[in-house]
């Protein structure tokens, strides 16, 4: 090649990304092992969804043996309703995830303590509620297991930022799986004559596997395993967003993350609306399934519609986040009508309309969570995944809040009768 040849493929070279050369036994070795990390955040997202979970199935056994006499009873209008709605049970779950998700972005990224801490509160949480000898040590358990979930979803989500993007679909698939494993575990377990006491120890198995997964079988991030690739183009570094450093900056970067925040927290203020407010209003006199079964079938059918939802991103994706919210309140404006005056005729409609509820919340979670994969660069992922993970606590924390009142105000209301019935 000639100088002057050479100085223009050397010009050429200086408007292109080059790239430094890859080993191609690490590039195939990363080919070979990635289903480790779309394995093990599976496992992640079913371990740390998983005690959050069977703490709201275990509620009302965990508050009915320090309160024997709070019963269901029937209300001077002649509604059977709960003394206290599980809105506020809700929000005993949900509060301290909450508080823990809002502060951890800030907070420096250990990841190995984060997750140290995560799977040591878990396990604290299944023991407290065990062995709990009075109401203030298993409201404790359900605290500290509820943190332990905050702490992970935040932790997990901002680390999925040095993998391959579709751990987001497995984890959200875990989470999902969380659901209905979780609901359908407690409630076989109890109907198998296990006390709560049994059944919290052999729930301890799931803080072990959470460990198992993070430290043995998910790989060290890519970053670590592959050579760092060299941009040399100045083109590309002025247009790469750099990565955020300082509380400031931080701050003033949730701007640009609103359109994925408010969606996904309205989708989850009407859907646990509907689920801590209103399900356990829904009945059905005089078919197969009493009143208690029909509130524990209607959340396992609920959790089902999730668990679907959040593993179908890799085949259907929707960004208009907002549809989903849209869809979701249309389902209040069901759900608040009918337990009102009773007017479905048959429960297996009201099963489909649950079954789409649970599609359209799982929907909204994963499909904003692979769209940010997609749409922010990896430098500032971290921060924003664990910023917009809050999005579903706030929802879930103002439903929790609502539903008491109205909840309350429906009990006042005179009892209905279902003129039809199929």
């Amino acid at each position: 090649m000639t100088a002057s040849k050479q100085q223009e493929a050397e010009a050429d070279q200086g408007s292109q990304v080059v790239v430094s050369p890859v080993n191609t036994s690490h590039s195939s070795r990363k080919d070979r092992g990635v289903w480790r990390d779309l394995t093990s955040y599976w496992i992640l997202g079913l371990c740390n969804n998983y005690g959050y979970v069977v703490m709201l199935s275990a509620a009302h056994d965990i508050i009915k043996q320090f309160n024997p006499n709070d019963e269901t009873e029937e209300s001077s209008s002649g509604r059977n309703c709960h003394l206290v709605s599980t809105g506020a049970i809700l929000l005993a779950d949900v509060l301290p995830s909450l508080f823990v998700k809002m502060l951890m972005p800030f907070f420096p990224f250990w990841v190995n303590f984060r997750i140290a801490l995560a799977v040591a509160f878990s396990a604290a949480g299944f023991l407290l509620v065990g062995f709990a000898n009075a109401e203030w040590m298993a409201l404790l358990g359900v605290i500290i297991t509820s943190a332990s979930s905050g702490i992970g979803e935040t932790t997990f989500l901002a680390y999925s930022s040095r993998y391959n993007k579709n751990v987001i679909s497995t984890w959200s698939s875990g989470t999902g799986g969380a659901g209905v494993i979780g609901s359908l575990s407690y409630a076989s377990l109890r109907s198998l004559d296990f006390s709560p006491r049994d059944t919290m120890l052999i729930m301890l198995i799931f803080p072990v596997i959470e460990a198992f997964a993070f430290w043995l079988l998910l790989r060290r991030p890519q970053v670590d395993i592959l050579p760092v690739t060299t941009v040399e183009s100045t083109e590309v570094l002025i247009t790469d967003e750099k990565p955020l450093v300082g509380f400031k900056e931080k701050f003033f970067y949730i701007k640009h993350l609103i359109k994925y925040m408010l969606p996904l927290c309205l989708v989850y203020f009407f859907e646990y609306f509907i689920n801590q407010g209103l399900f356990e209003l829904v009945y059905f006199e005089d078919i197969f399934l009493d009143k208690d079964s029909q509130y524990r079938w209607l959340n396992v059918d609920y959790q089902i519609g999730v668990f679907i939802s959040r593993s179908s991103v890799n085949l259907f994706q929707l960004d208009k986040i907002w549809l989903m919210s849209v869809f979701q309140f249309v389902n209040v404006v069901y759900f608040l009508t009918e337990v009102i005056w009773w007017y479905t005729p048959s429960i297996w409609i009201v099963f489909v309309i649950v079954l789409w509820e649970g599609l359209l919340g799982g929907g909204a979670y994963v499909n904003t969570f692979y769209r940010m994969s997609k749409e922010i660069s990896p430098e500032r992922q971290q921060f924003a995944m664990a910023m917009v993970v809050q999005s579903d606590s706030y929802g879930i924390a103002l439903a929790g809040f609502l539903a008491i009142p109205v909840h309350n105000a429906i009990c006042g209301l005179p009892a209905a009768a279902r003129s039809l019935v199929w």
